[in-house]
């Protein structure tokens, strides 16, 4: 009985350090995450203690949550730009 429980906590603990923080605890990716700015535009935020958690519990993770555009802040009012054709 013993070693069933030891095995479950050691594959949840390994599931949970091979898991990318932003992916896992940041929600739902939005489309202005996932999009790269034009040319001329301001970057994206990125969200710092995510990348840093991403470092230090398992680096791969981070390459993860960068492709996935987890790892940026997602789109408010004030991080948007509009841009108007006439």
């Amino acid at each position: 009985m013993k070693k069933k429980i030891l095995n479950a906590l050691a594959i949840l603990t390994i599931a949970a350090l091979l898991s990318s923080c932003a992916t896992v605890l940041g929600g739902q990716v939005s489309d202005c995450q996932r999009t790269r700015p034009a040319a001329g535009q301001p970057s994206r935020e990125i969200r710092g203690a995510a990348l840093i958690a991403d470092i230090l519990l398992f680096w791969p993770g981070a390459i993860i949550d960068f492709a996935t555009g987890a790892i940026y802040r997602p789109c408010t009012a004030s991080n948007t730009t509009t841009i108007r054709i006439n």
